[in-house]
């Protein structure tokens, strides 16, 4: 018991961290609609890019947070799966669709992180480290748009990966907040936060890409 109970704690503990990196990425990637030619979006991400407290520090523990996120998730899954009698006993009239299917929204959103690696960071880490090219300090806004720009796949795919984030992130904060130990008498107050945070971000990350998807 003590045991599940300390790894929901470590499990709401980095959903917390990785919904910080996420305002900090909207913020940045946010940048990119300002009307100066992706002046300001391309050196926040130069910046980002090569600086070495960035590179070598933050991004190692982000990477780990994600890692840990999830294989945490699949962990309780399967205890929750393991303890429990018979199927049935795990429908709850009450309990949202969302809250039953976690893991599902989960394993999407884990999905179309790989699909975003595969755009943006693996290239990144090939020029940077395996082809070495000279950086270009311009290039970032262009390839974020040439990325969504007439793409309806592409752009779909990150469309409903935001949508469903933003479900996963609604249902999660609400849940990471009562494991490290807020109380209920605030419940009402945490769904609003909950709502407005997982709204904001699905809607932000969103309007980034059918900005430049129609932007040429």
């Amino acid at each position: 018991m003590q045991s599940s109970i300390v790894k929901k704690v470590l499990m709401a503990l980095s959903g917390i961290f990785l919904m910080f990196f996420l305002l900090q990425h909207l913020a940045i990637n946010l940048t990119s609609l300002i009307p100066d030619d992706g002046k300001t979006f391309n050196a926040i991400s130069h910046f980002m890019g090569y600086n070495p407290i960035v590179q070598f520090i933050l991004q190692p523990i982000l990477i780990f947070g994600v890692c840990f996120h999830f294989i945490m998730g699949l962990i309780l899954e399967y205890q929750n799966r393991k303890a429990r009698n018979k199927k049935y006993i795990y429908h709850n009239t009450n309990s949202s669709w969302i809250s039953k299917n976690m893991i599902i929204t989960g394993l999407v959103i884990l999905a179309f992180l790989a699909l975003h690696f595969y755009d943006f960071w693996i290239p990144e880490m090939e020029y940077k480290y395996i082809n070495y090219e000279d950086s270009d300090p311009t290039k970032y806004f262009h390839e974020l748009k040439e990325k969504f720009n007439g793409e309806t796949y592409r752009t779909a795919i990150y469309c409903v990966s935001f949508i469903l984030l933003g479900m996963h992130l609604n249902h999660g904060l609400s849940s990471s907040f009562q494991s490290v130990g807020v109380t209920p008498s605030r419940d009402r107050l945490l769904r609003k936060v909950a709502n407005i945070y997982s709204f904001g971000i699905s809607l932000g990350f969103i309007a980034i890409a059918v900005f430049h998807y129609f932007i040429h």
